[in-house]
């Protein structure tokens, strides 16, 4: 299978003349899982925001397969993104939301999870926090981008439903390349398969979850 490649290079990012995002560079390839730790204000979000183009950036490159992207259009095919807020209007059925998001060739697949099968009777505005993030992470991680970058993913959701959801970045990671941030460090840490810490502004590229202990994200006793 041929491995696609999404490099970020030399982001930097000022705000009001601080600097959020320092020289960054990051490269996911398919199979990744690429776990972003760091504290509130680290740049975190704000750099899957440049990476997907909803945010501007003071510079950046952004390279899918060797071909810069120099626009949020030329994206939308190649890179999916989970916002932290909600993104499905409440007016909509649940079954309606999967039918509008999913192909045909997907839906009995879609359909076999039986926390899916319990909310197909309900209207969006009708699901608890918990379920509608499950919903929601579901359909992006289904869709047919390259890749996924996922904020703050976890939040709301049940132990079962983290249990589902990182086996199912798990076996999307065969045919995608995926970035999750959560300040859940456990859970993201679990599913990840390299892990990078954002500290200062700048990224530090984790060689072991033992580093996030030396370089201050964690104390001793919390891995």
């Amino acid at each position: 299978m041929i491995k696609n490649i999404l490099e970020v290079d030399s982001v930097q990012k000022q705000y009001d003349g601080r600097i959020i995002i320092s020289d960054v560079y990051l490269k996911c390839e398919t199979n990744d899982i690429i776990g972003i730790l760091g504290r509130n204000g680290s740049g975190k979000s704000t750099l899957l925001k440049i990476i997907f183009g909803i945010e501007s950036a003071d510079f950046k490159f952004v390279r899918v397969d060797g071909v810069v992207k120099a626009n949020t259009s030329a994206l939308l095919e190649q890179i999916s993104y989970l916002p932290q807020d909600n993104f499905i209007p409440n007016a909509l059925s649940v079954k309606r939301t999967i039918q509008l998001s999913i192909c045909k060739e997907k839906l009995v697949e879609f359909y076999a999870d039986e926390m899916i099968q319990s909310l197909l009777n309900k209207k969006i505005k009708q699901l608890s926090g918990g379920e509608l993030r499950y919903l929601e992470i579901k359909l992006i991680l289904n869709n047919n981008s390259k890749f996924v970058l996922l904020d703050e993913p976890y939040n709301g959701l049940s132990p079962i439903m983290i249990e589902n959801i990182n086996a199912l970045i798990t076996k999307k990671s065969k045919v995608k390349g995926i970035i999750i941030t959560d300040h859940n460090y456990k859970n993201v840490i679990d599913v990840s398969t390299k892990l990078a810490l954002m500290k200062d502004g700048k990224m530090f590229h984790l060689k072991n979850k033992e580093e996030l202990i030396e370089r201050g994200y964690l104390s001793k006793g919390m891995l």
